[in-house]
């Protein structure tokens, strides 16, 4: 979106240019804020969604190839797919039982630590944490919002 905070699938194709920073294999979306110190935290608006895969990346990380989606990539994911089964991408993929759904989803980075967690930010429950990560590069939020599925599964809005 023009205000950089919302992601969307929508049921038609466009045919655009290449360009190295365009995703080719996912439909991907890196945020434009990075981080490269510190402490950050940013929630995502999930509600009525049925697939999505949010988080952090590397500046660096390919836009070409096949991702496992993994920290020896330079990926921090959490997502959720086929209604209410959760997965933590870290190596190997760890599924999640959640007691509900989430609508909304807090990630909070602690540059130095090393530490990514996701929260279900109404429930203020920790849902999942990424623990001695070894962060080299910028990071950038990270967003998979699934396909479209006439307009079921549309969005996701960050703030």
């Amino acid at each position: 979106s023009d205000d950089g905070k919302q992601v969307n699938h929508g049921d038609v194709w466009n045919n655009l240019p290449d360009n190295p920073e365009r995703f080719t294999r996912y439909i991907a979306v890196l945020g434009t804020q990075s981080f490269s110190s510190g402490r950050f935290y940013f929630e995502v608006q999930v509600k009525g969604k049925t697939d999505w895969i949010l988080g952090v990346a590397t500046e660096s990380i390919s836009r070409n190839e096949e991702m496992t989606g993994s920290p020896e990539e330079g990926l921090w994911l959490l997502g959720a797919g086929d209604g209410n089964e959760y997965t933590a991408y870290d190596d190997p993929s760890v599924s999640l039982s959640l007691q509900s759904a989430p609508e909304k989803v807090g990630v909070f980075v602690d540059y130095e630590e090393g530490l990514v967690s996701f929260y279900d930010v109404d429930a203020a429950a920790l849902i999942y944490s990424f623990t001695g990560c070894s962060f080299t590069q910028k990071l950038h939020p990270f967003f998979i919002p699934g396909l479209s599925q006439s307009g079921k599964n549309s969005y996701v809005k960050c703030s």
